[in-house]
């Protein structure tokens, strides 16, 4: 009887090892959610207040020179919003590079598993 409790133990053991990683699965998954929801909202935002900001702007310059230079003032500001757009889409690839990985606790915490009952499953022979 002792081996079907020792048995009966480990099932046990094994199933809330795996109800633990699968809670913290779930909670990773809605915190990236959360993030990226943030992520997106925010950069929206900004995207309208800096594209409000950039054309109230160019329109400033192109008035202010329509008279002498207004085919520079229109080209300047062309690549005025070229280059601000590069820096963002740069700063925006640069954030989803360096975000952590999907599940990254998970996977830390189910090597951990594996290599605690690798290193049980030694001791014990």
């Amino acid at each position: 009887m002792a081996i079907f409790e020792s048995v009966g133990r480990l099932g046990s053991t094994l199933v809330d090892m795996v109800h633990t990683r699968l809670e913290l699965a779930a909670v990773e998954v809605e915190e990236e959610s959360q993030r990226m929801l943030g992520y997106l909202l925010f950069g929206l935002l900004a995207l309208i207040l800096f594209g409000i900001a950039f054309l109230l702007l160019a329109f400033l310059v192109i008035v202010l020179f329509w008279d002498t230079h207004r085919v520079a003032a229109v080209g300047g500001m062309a690549a005025l919003f070229g280059v601000a757009g590069a820096i963002i889409a740069m700063k925006v690839k640069s954030g989803f590079d360096n975000k952590p990985r999907l599940l990254q606790n998970t996977i830390e915490e189910i090597r951990n598993d594996i290599a605690y009952a690798r290193s049980a499953r030694n001791t014990d022979e």
